[in-house]
């Protein structure tokens, strides 16, 4: 199976306790992802749910043509204001690992995301990540990172 890595790193002008509430609230993802994909978080959560690890988080999503699919990840991971980790357990991905990382920084906080991610269908998938998927992961964090500065500004 061939995996594939994206890292991203984003300087927020926030206090870290502000980072860590709002990106480890499963409700605010939405807020982050491309409108076009339909992302919503179909878990019953509240504002005030706090992320755990072993916490399961439900989605729909459509990533390709308007086509709904479930998504399911876990938080395996959590250290109180310095990283999560979401793994899939139900979706597209044969593999998809996601790290988020916070760190003070002056003025601010470094956001850090290392994802590792494989498309099963062995060469099928990947064809279909070097014609497809790729784009769309980097489209996805490319709108993560100007919607992020658009609520929070620029460091």
């Amino acid at each position: 199976m061939k995996t594939y890595f994206l890292k991203t790193e984003q300087n927020i002008p926030i206090t870290l306790n502000e980072a860590w509430d709002f990106f480890s609230s499963p409700l605010n993802l939405a807020k982050i992802t491309p409108q076009d994909m339909r992302f919503v978080v179909t878990s019953d959560f509240n504002a005030n749910t706090k992320m755990y690890a072993g916490m399961i988080i439900t989605y729909k999503i459509s990533p390709l043509l308007g086509i709904k699919m479930n998504w399911m990840t876990e938080i395996t991971h959590v250290e109180d204001k310095k990283y999560f980790v979401d793994e899939q357990r139900f979706g597209p991905y044969a593999l998809w690992h996601h790290q988020h990382h916070f760190k003070e920084i002056e003025g601010g906080v470094q956001m850090t995301d290392l994802l590792h991610y494989a498309i099963p269908y062995g060469p099928f998938g990947r064809l279909a990540n070097a014609f497809f998927v790729k784009g769309k992961v980097d489209q996805i964090f490319d709108y993560r990172t100007k919607a992020i500065e658009k609520m929070f500004g620029k460091l």
